[in-house]
């Protein structure tokens, strides 16, 4: 797989900084435990992707524990720069505008936690939200169910079963097509999109994606990432 890296810098923010108006934050709605460490910095994600399910797999490694929390990981870390995936010419990265919406496109809706409607605009593994100006390109909501997913998406192993990943979003084969589901942690992936950030947690480098951490490790000689399961630790 090609990785090309852009023209992107990482930003690796440290917690304990004074200048950067760090703070632990911790979010246990979905009965998940998520700690964000720095909200220094707006990620345009879509929030009802950032929690994660907990690992199918019981973990035989220690955790790394850091400020009264425990990171959770199957595989040992293995730190290598963050380098955003380039999925070619009809992927876009979220935040990505564009003033009219191709004809090719279709319209996907969801409800939301609140029980309303939301309405997105689905091509080419892009979803797309219509703004005052324009569309703008977006996570792939959670429960958003389409036909086709491009054919650059691969399986990645979810304990006993698989989903497809494609973009940053995963995707669950169904009768009805292909539904996105939320990030499962233990899940190894080989690349990451534009939109995240790396973080410092005590002295190791995470990539993080609104309440979503990878680490960075390496298989079969290969740097991929694996999503990190957060539990709070009780003394």
């Amino acid at each position: 797989m090609d990785r090309s890296s852009g023209d992107r810098t990482s930003n690796v923010t440290r917690p304990g900084d004074r200048n950067s108006n760090n703070r632990v934050n911790v979010d246990k709605s979905r009965g998940n435990t998520n700690i964000n460490i720095d909200n220094s910095r707006n990620v345009n994600v879509n929030r009802r992707n950032t929690y994660v399910r907990s690992s199918p797999r019981v973990y035989a490694r220690p955790p790394y524990r850091y400020g009264g929390y425990g990171f959770y990981c199957h595989r040992p870390y293995y730190y290598h720069p963050y380098r955003p995936f380039y999925w070619g010419p009809v992927w876009h990265p979220w935040g990505y505008f564009v003033t009219t919406m191709v004809t090719t496109a279709i319209v996907v809706s969801i409800v939301n936690d609140n029980g309303q409607q939301e309405d997105y605009h689905y091509d080419d593994g892009n979803y797309y939200v219509k703004t005052d100006k324009g569309y703008e390109v977006v996570q792939a909501p959670v429960g958003a169910t389409v036909n086709n997913i491009p054919e650059g998406a691969e399986q990645v192993q979810v304990g006993d079963t698989y989903n497809y990943y494609y973009g940053g979003a995963y995707y669950d084969k169904t009768a009805e097509g292909y539904t996105v589901v939320p990030a499962t942690a233990g899940t190894i992936v080989p690349a990451l999109p534009e939109g995240g950030e790396e973080v410092k947690v005590g002295d190791r480098t995470y990539v993080k994606f609104g309440e979503t951490y990878y680490q960075p490790v390496q298989v079969d000689g290969k740097d991929m990432y694996e999503i990190v399961e957060v539990k709070e630790e009780t003394s």
